[in-house]
């Protein structure tokens, strides 16, 4: 038999753990991206791009700065939870061992 498939079999799986959380990485981040573009397009007025990715914090200050009706701000705030808790938990999971070093391999990085 020998080492062979010993060491395809360990490569298979270190192959599918690095696919699969790559994806869920993936994921995460175009997640972020579509709640900001999402919330761009719900509210023009506070200057926010697209594509880009902004800190919760700074959208919190422009929604307090800028007038808005009641429902838009809770519906921007609720928004907002979703950031900062889809940054927390993308935040803590490149910060654990195993997904830190596919993290890195893959080249992401902190929100």
């Amino acid at each position: 038999m020998g080492f062979i498939p010993l060491f395809l079999t360990v490569g298979g799986a270190c192959l599918l753990f690095f696919l699969t959380v790559k994806n869920s990485l993936q994921k995460r981040h175009n997640l972020q991206r579509e709640l900001i573009a999402n919330l761009s397009l719900a509210i023009p007025q506070l200057g926010l791009v697209a594509g880009e990715i902004t800190d919760p914090e700074i959208i919190l200050q422009k929604i307090k700065t800028a007038e808005l009706k009641k429902s838009q701000k809770e519906e921007c705030l609720k928004v907002i939870r979703e950031l900062q808790i889809n940054r927390l938990h993308y935040n803590q999971l490149i910060k654990k061992a195993p997904y830190n070093w596919v993290a890195k391999i893959a080249g992401f990085q902190k929100i």
